[in-house]
């Protein structure tokens, strides 16, 4: 089951700072401006359940395996389409809105880049 779609609408010209420490920062459209500086702003609307520990983040078809999440990610996601990727590899979040995938290199987002996050059952 996809939990959650969304295509890449713009890349922050700062996300390269947090690429580098292994961070992607999501927002949907409604980000305030200072936000979208960081940020990957996407189009993404529905979150259709919860993101959980074995679910697969996709990003342009890069497979990445959730980890760990943040006891308020899923509300943040779902309600302002936020999300703080982590990766780190680490199977416990350091804050309470993050989620953590594979250490893996992270793939180079661009406006037109897909995210999709698959449910753990169809993978």
């Amino acid at each position: 089951m996809v939990k959650y779609s969304a295509t890449v609408l713009h890349v922050g010209p700062l996300l390269g700072e947090f690429t580098e420490a292994g961070i992607l920062v999501f927002f949907g459209q409604d980000a305030p401006e200072e936000l979208q500086e960081f940020s990957v702003i996407h189009d993404g609307t529905t979150l259709e359940a919860d993101l959980e520990p074995g679910d697969f983040v996709s990003l342009d078809g890069e497979e990445y395996k959730i980890l760990a999440v943040g006891e308020v990610a899923n509300i943040n996601f779902r309600n302002l389409g936020h999300l703080v990727m982590k990766f780190n590899g680490e199977s416990k979040v350091d804050l309470p809105g993050d989620v953590c995938v594979e250490n893996k290199p992270l793939a180079l987002l661009h406006p037109g880049s897909t995210m999709k996050v698959f449910s753990k059952d169809n993978l």
